[in-house]
């Protein structure tokens, strides 16, 4: 077979473990973030359906929803890991929720690089 397979990887840095981000936030919300992750662009924008994350998850989608929800309302030293926006096409149907992944998550997909994740002070 003569086709070239193109692999694409989502980079999870050190920081994300060794900051305490990963046990603060629970398996839950990381393995969220990962399926949802795994769908982002170089600047983290991600537009996976409700279907896909549920398929990803390996749940119900009424599950993943409360999961997302969950997810989307942890916060990292005060601010969102990640931030969802729906918006309607001209035709006032709404699109696919688009996700925005921050950097202090330190997920990152092609050459992106990470900002500094430090721990939160009490």
């Amino acid at each position: 077979m003569n086709e070239k397979e193109t692999k694409i990887f989502v980079k999870m840095y050190v920081d994300a473990v060794s900051s305490g981000l990963i046990a603060d936030m629970g398996p839950d919300n990381w393995q969220t973030l990962c399926v949802i992750a795994s769908y982002m662009d170089e600047n983290g924008r991600c537009y996976p359906t409700q279907a896909q994350i549920a398929r990803g998850l390996g749940v119900r989608r009424e599950t993943a929803n409360r999961r997302v929800k969950k997810l989307l309302d942890y916060r990292w030293c005060g601010r969102p890991i990640i931030e969802a926006y729906r918006k309607r096409n001209g035709k006032g149907v709404w699109e696919n929720t688009e996700y925005v992944i921050s950097a202090i998550s330190q997920l990152r997909i092609f050459d992106a690089e990470p900002e500094d994740v430090r721990p939160c002070d009490a």
